[in-house]
């Protein structure tokens, strides 16, 4: 089974940056054809789709993010990077990498076949 792992996760100011990358353990996994997308998890909340990319569909955001984060490939890495800048109190949580083999994307959690552990994010005010 192939394990996705993120990284780049951490504690930033409000209206600062931060750069998370998502990785496969091994190679049956292509970030560069496969659908893969953030979720995030808060205390207390649901787990919510924040961006996605795939072939057929290509980029979509949750509004709140729109503007400020930016999903994308990197072939030579074989990973999928999320931009955040300006980032608000509101977006802390927990970031979760999600992978299905399809050339399609999704806004649904249970259409992700491939998670990573998480990583955190904390937003200082």
């Amino acid at each position: 089974q192939v394990q996705l792992v993120e990284s780049g996760g951490g504690l930033v100011q409000a209206g600062g940056s931060l750069r998370l990358s998502c990785t496969a353990s091994d190679s049956t996994f292509s970030f560069s054809n496969d659908a893969v997308a953030w979720f995030r998890q808060a205390p207390g909340k649901e787990r919510e789709f924040v961006a996605g990319i795939a072939t057929w569909t290509g980029t979509y955001y949750l509004d709140s993010v729109k503007g400020r984060f930016t999903i994308s490939r990197d072939s030579a890495k074989n990973a999928v990077d999320l931009q955040m800048n300006s980032l608000k109190p509101e977006d802390a949580a927990v970031y979760y990498c999600a992978g299905r083999k399809s050339n399609y994307g999704s806004r649904l959690r249970a259409q992700y076949e491939y998670w990573g552990q998480g990583t955190q994010v904390t937003v200082s005010s």
